[in-house]
């Protein structure tokens, strides 16, 4: 049995990850600020519940010693991220605190029960917007689009994925363009993106992949991505 451990799993991208490897047969952790909402979603998914908040390194430690003690962890997705304008210092620190410096903290509490596993993974949430490939090709989207700091984010969040691929090769790291979607991140509901299911299926077929998956990649749907 593989057992997942989604951060900011408890609405849109995050939680509809959580339905389909549940029933992908994954023992699903919710991973979750609010304890009680983690608890509520995970009932009702059929998953389990750990309270994490990306931002703060006791609650990390905790969420992986919980981990460690219910049977350890396969994959990490680490899905958790904020978008903000964050054209000041204290915004733009709360951005990269939460979308990339959150990996750094989730990553190295979880490597220590990853290198335990046959088939270690972690699918790391990126975006378009911090491709450098898709924001200078005039046909895609994201060329378009002023997002200074959330870009710069996820800018990072795939460096990191190519950085820890090198470095941890025991482990295959990938990133994920999700595609834009009808979710509520910023706060905001969106209704004008495609189906968070859609979405999801390229989240889910990176965490499902086996011991001679890829590594160090940035996935979109069914191809891969320019950096």
């Amino acid at each position: 049995m593989t057992t997942t451990l989604i951060t900011g799993a408890t609405r849109g991208l995050g939680r509809e990850t959580a339905r389909q490897l549940v029933a992908a047969g994954h023992t699903v952790y919710v991973g979750a600020r609010d304890e009680a909402a983690g608890r509520a979603v995970a009932e009702e998914l059929g998953a389990r519940s750990v309270r994490i908040d990306v931002t703060d390194d006791e609650s990390v430690a905790a969420a992986f010693a919980q981990l460690e003690s219910e049977g350890g962890v396969d994959v990490v997705v680490n899905n958790a991220g904020i978008a903000m304008l964050a054209l000041n210092g204290p915004d733009a620190l709360a951005v990269f605190d939460t979308n990339a410096v959150g990996i750094v903290r989730v990553t190295e509490a979880a490597l220590p029960l990853l290198r335990k596993s046959a088939n270690p993974v972690i699918v790391n949430i990126s975006s378009a917007l911090g491709s450098f490939g898709a924001n200078h090709d005039p046909e895609r989207p994201a060329s378009q689009v002023q997002a200074i700091v959330y870009g710069a984010s996820k800018a990072a969040v795939s460096m990191l994925t190519v950085q820890y691929a090198r470095a941890v090769p025991e482990v295959k790291f990938n990133a994920v363009e999700p595609g834009y979607t009808a979710t509520e991140l910023g706060g905001v509901a969106n209704p004008h993106g495609r189906p968070v299911e859609v979405s999801a299926a390229t989240v889910v077929r990176m965490a499902v992949i086996g011991a001679d998956g890829p590594t160090g990649t940035f996935q979109e749907d069914d191809r891969e991505l320019a950096w």
